[in-house]
């Protein structure tokens, strides 16, 4: 991802063009600004040049890297403020926080990688499968970055975006049915189904990563309700269409693509229907109906009263599997 004073073979892939601009707090309300007080941009500063002094200290590719994804947040969002939290003897410079409307991510640094903790990270849509890190939990996701490592700078962008979306969301005042159903919403989140398998936010199943077909049906045999009909149509058309097709689950995630180019296409579960990404869409023809914020994807969504088109999906798979494939 970054150029290394050590290694100058590195790549630097998450190039951004505009400075870091001085952040400052916005109003606990959504959708409005206040003035920052005196002490609040005092305390901005104050944030920003300790992670100022934390990236000249590294002087490696771990300070790059830091440097490039700090401006990659900001140009995502210039109402993002950056805050330096726990700071302590043993780290006199904190950890770095982005936050507007509640934490977005923290920013930590390791001998060999750095680490972006998004704080509700398991409730993203990550079509492109930034998250490599933390998969296993009910909240958080993490991106390890290492040396040399190739990030998607508007897949990162887009995924800020909808962190920051997502912490509006769960800001807004609500009333009390709303707060009950948030409530059920919670407890649905960590049901188990009748296998054991936990599932997750939307009904979406738990499933280890593991590459083959075994991982995927486990995935779709624990789709809850009509869902997992859908699930099973889809494997099948795909393995139709597609005899050779290669399959892994990675994210709690059912993954299709051609072994040696890349995946095609994934699903999962959401909580009124199944979301189909296709990871080349835009070259599909006809294009799939759902826009993403990611430049090549699109998305099929399958509610349950649906008049699902089974030609005109395995017309996609078809032209999906001809293209290269995506690489996380």
């Amino acid at each position: 991802m970054t150029k290394s004073k050590t290694n100058p073979k590195a790549k630097r892939t998450l190039r951004t063009s505009k400075p870091v601009k001085s952040a400052t707090k916005s109003s606990p309300m959504p959708g409005t600004k206040a003035k920052p007080s005196a002490g609040a941009k005092g305390a901005t500063f104050a944030a920003s040049h300790l992670i100022d002094e934390r990236i000249r200290t590294l002087g490696d590719w771990r300070g790059e890297t830091l440097a490039e994804l700090r401006r990659a947040i900001h140009e995502a969002d210039p109402d993002i403020v950056e805050e330096c939290k726990w700071v302590k003897p043993s780290n006199p410079w904190g950890v770095p926080v982005w936050s507007h409307a509640g934490i977005i991510c923290t920013g930590e640094t390791y001998k060999e990688v750095v680490k972006l903790t998004f704080m509700r990270g398991a409730s993203l849509d990550d079509p492109r499968g930034l998250f490599n890190s933390s998969l296993e939990g009910n909240i958080r996701r993490a991106i390890d970055i290492r040396e040399g490592d190739a990030l998607d700078a508007e897949a990162f962008k887009a995924l800020i975006q909808l962190a920051v979306e997502e912490n509006l969301r769960s800001s807004t005042p609500k009333s009390k049915s709303s707060q009950k159903s948030s409530t059920n919403a919670k407890q649905y989140k960590m049901q188990k189904n009748e296998q054991g398998v936990v599932l997750l936010s939307g009904g979406n199943p738990q499933i280890a990563k593991a590459f083959g077909d075994a991982p995927v049906q486990a995935y779709i045999a624990a789709m809850p309700g009509w869902k997992g009909d859908v699930g099973r149509r889809l494997d099948a058309i795909i393995e139709r269409t597609v005899p050779n097709v290669y399959k892994a689950v990675k994210w709690n995630t059912p993954f299709y693509g051609i072994e040696g180019q890349g995946w095609f296409l994934g699903f999962h579960c959401i909580t009124k229907y199944v979301k189909v990404s296709f990871f080349r869409g835009t070259s599909l023809r006809p294009l799939p109906p759902g826009e993403s914020k990611q430049k090549e994807v699109r998305y099929h969504d399958i509610y349950e009263d649906d008049q699902f088109d089974e030609e005109q999906f395995a017309s996609w798979v078809k032209q999906a599997s001809a293209l290269p494939g995506w690489v996380p």
